[in-house]
Order: C-alpha cells, then sequence, then structure tokens
C-alpha cells in the first residue's frame, strides 16, 4: 500500500494537459442559485456557484466553501487525477445516520487553466440531489 506521500507524489508526475478544440472546457459564474441536499437535509446553497462544462461530460457545478453546511465533512484517502484539472480529494457526508462516502470533491491546488474552481467542492449528482433555480 503506497503512503499519501507517494501517492501525491505519483499524482503530480502524471501530465498536466491544457483544455482546447479538441477538450473544451468552460468555467463560467452560475447564472442561477445552486443548491445541494441529501437526506433531505441543505448542504450546500449559493447564489456564487461556478458551473463547469467538458467535453462531451454532464455539466459540473462548483460550489463555493463558504457556501456549503457540512459542519464536519470527512476527508477520505480517495484521490483522482484529472490531466485537466488535476488531483480531486474527496469527502464523504453523514446525513439521517447514513454515511455517504467520497461524494463531495474538490481541487485544493488545481492546474492552471481552471484554477477558478479552487476554493469550490463538487457533488457526485446520483447521491446529492442538485437543484439549479432562480436567484433571489
Amino acid at each position: 500500500m503506497q503512503s499519501h506521500k507517494e501517492v501525491e507524489r505519483t499524482m503530480t508526475d502524471k501530465p498536466i494537459l491544457v483544455p482546447g478544440l479538441d477538450h473544451p472546457i468552460t468555467i463560467a459564474k452560475a447564472t442561477r442559485r445552486v443548491v445541494a441536499t441529501a437526506g433531505g437535509r441543505t448542504i450546500a446553497d449559493s447564489a456564487h456557484a461556478l458551473t463547469l462544462e467538458e467535453k462531451d461530460y454532464p455539466v459540473v457545478h462548483y460550489i463555493p466553501r463558504a457556501d456549503v453546511n457540512l459542519s464536519a465533512p470527512e476527508g477520505t484517502d480517495h484521490e483522482t487525477y484529472c490531466p485537466y484539472e488535476g488531483v480531486a480529494r474527496y469527502f464523504s457526508i453523514g446525513t439521517d445516520g447514513i454515511v455517504l462516502d467520497n461524494v463531495v470533491w474538490t481541487y485544493e491546488d488545481p492546474h492552471p487553466a481552471v484554477a477558478q474552481i479552487k476554493d469550490h467542492v463538487a457533488f457526485y449528482t446520483d447521491q446529492v440531489n442538485i437543484t439549479v433555480s432562480a436567484a433571489d
């Protein structure tokens, strides 16, 4: 088993790719309020979210950490690497006595092309409900 430091070193040795015509990524301020709920509980509510559109992938809403209402998200050892975005670190959340493992991710040090998503989090929409509605 690799130590955290070894995983981190391995992740950063991977290639860094820049979005372009063959793999477009756009990031824009969301024009509507973004709310994340799980187990009937609001865990994020933001009028300052970012919308990331990447090639053929579903849209991802990145919510500023300041707008996330998680009293104690638990960091996990799970990490992934995207050559366009960087190393994603994951968190688990508890709601209604159920733990949702690795449903929150963040890029603490994203690649320069997507630097705007720093200090934001995103949620897996198969476990966290994301609602986009008119801003107040």
